[in-house]
């Protein structure tokens, strides 16, 4: 995940973003033991090595965390009324925040940080990043519903815009496949998107008269929490945050 030049110099704390375009220019930057001019110059701030006169940068330690979310825990990095938060669940001294989020009662794979540039990355939609999902419903997905939630359904109303008193129309959303867990089983289902607005899978299937009752993320851009019981929680390596930028 490569930074500009002059962004890693200011995030080292040695400059601002406009002095160390300066001294970029003036040939006191060293990126791995070579001088550098061009401003439009990018840096992998897991492998590069940067000098500016002679004074080796060092960035604030970014850490990652890979949570198998378990129910009963806010997804934020505090709570209004006391409730446990998935931070509380990781120990760390550092400012981290979850990537995106999980219901309350949603479980599975959920991302912490304190890399807000990566955070963007995976949440901002035009990346794409395929969610995966399984949901328990209340009652069987027929064939119809199934083609009209891949072919999209208006789930959510655009805010704070009214015409005449009337709000404008919904906002349309789809899941990219959907598939089913078990053999003759369709109350269990499968479903990828590459959506993240809150509340999603619920309101897709809430849209066609379905209850969800079970819901868990069982991979976000090919992560996944094999090997992690609900509540568990791992360091999540630069090797792997390589390979799920390099899929994205």
């Amino acid at each position: 995940m490569e930074v500009r030049l002059n962004k890693y110099i200011a995030e080292s704390g040695f400059a601002s973003r406009r002095k160390a375009e300066e001294y970029i220019v003036q040939g006191r930057v060293l990126l791995n033991g070579k001088v550098v001019k061009n401003l439009s110059t990018k840096v992998d701030p897991f492998t590069d090595v940067v000098y500016v006169d002679d004074i080796k940068l060092k960035l604030k330690e970014k850490i990652y965390f890979l949570l198998n979310k378990p129910k009963g825990v806010i997804t934020s990095t505090a709570d209004e009324k006391n409730r446990r938060t998935v931070v509380d669940l990781i120990r760390t001294s550092e400012k981290i925040f979850p990537v995106g989020r999980l219901d309350y009662n949603t479980t599975g794979v959920l991302l912490l940080t304190n890399d807000g540039e990566f955070s963007n990355k995976l949440t901002q939609p035009k990346n794409k990043f395929k969610r995966v999902y399984i949901a328990t419903i209340d009652k069987d997905l027929t064939e119809k519903d199934k083609e009209k939630l891949l072919s999209g359904v208006y789930i959510e109303k655009d805010k704070g815009k009214f015409l005449s008193g009337v709000q404008t129309k919904k906002r349309k959303g789809k899941f990219t496949e959907i598939s089913f867990v078990k053999e003759n089983n369709y109350k269990i289902v499968k479903a990828t998107t590459v959506e993240g607005r809150n509340h999603f899978v619920k309101n897709m299937f809430s849209s066609l008269g379905y209850r969800v009752n079970e819901l868990g993320r069982e991979s976000f851009g090919g992560v996944t929490v094999k090997g992690l019981r609900e509540g568990e929680y791992r360091i999540f390596t630069y090797k792997e945050i390589k390979k799920l930028m390099d899929n994205s």
